[in-house]
């Protein structure tokens, strides 16, 4: 899984191969297709072993609700920033737009993984959407400042990102919806 996870952050999802994985790995690559079934399988399987988002939930039940937004965004963007963290995440989001099927994987992976247990975390009225609008805000963020490296937010400071947009990711969380 190790070797899988490392090709698809080092090779994208487009350029890794079952037989790359295999080779890293040192087992035959009938072995891998026999316990994951095809290339997909092994991206889904590789996304959602110890996933980095996992440590976003936590923070829900850490400290003032009032200052949940700036304390997500902030581990967010930290989990972006940290080397091995943020090459996985950095191939999930390529991956995602490389491949109709790798984009379904995210898309489920965010649901089942992300979104519903942060909406069922922050128990506010309009739970899934707040967590879905939540999701949405931080995702184009990223994908923004890290994927495109759209300036001036790819070279912001962190926390004067955090200090500009927490109350946005605050607003989806607890806010009127309006």
């Amino acid at each position: 899984m190790r070797a899988a996870q490392e090709s698809f952050a080092e090779r994208g999802y487009t350029t890794t191969t079952i037989r790359g994985v295999a080779a890293v790995a040192g087992v035959d690559p009938a072995l891998i297709l026999q316990f994951y079934g095809n290339k997909d399988g092994l991206f889904d399987a590789a996304l959602r072993v110890d996933p980095p988002t996992r440590s976003l939930l936590a923070l829900v039940f850490e400290g003032e609700t009032g200052t949940l937004g700036k304390r997500l965004l902030r581990r967010y963007l930290e989990l972006w920033e940290t080397p091995d963290t943020g090459a996985r995440l950095l191939a999930v989001a390529r991956g995602a737009s490389a491949s109709p099927s790798a984009s379904a994987m995210v898309a489920a992976f965010m649901s089942e993984e992300v979104m519903l247990p942060l909406a069922r975390a922050i128990g506010a009225d309009h739970a899934e959407l707040r967590a879905n609008l939540t999701g949405a805000h931080l995702l184009g963020l990223a994908t923004a400042r890290y994927v495109l490296r759209v300036q001036p937010l790819a070279s912001l400071d962190r926390e004067r990102l955090v200090a500009v947009q927490g109350a946005v990711v605050q607003r989806h969380l607890t806010g009127d919806l309006g």
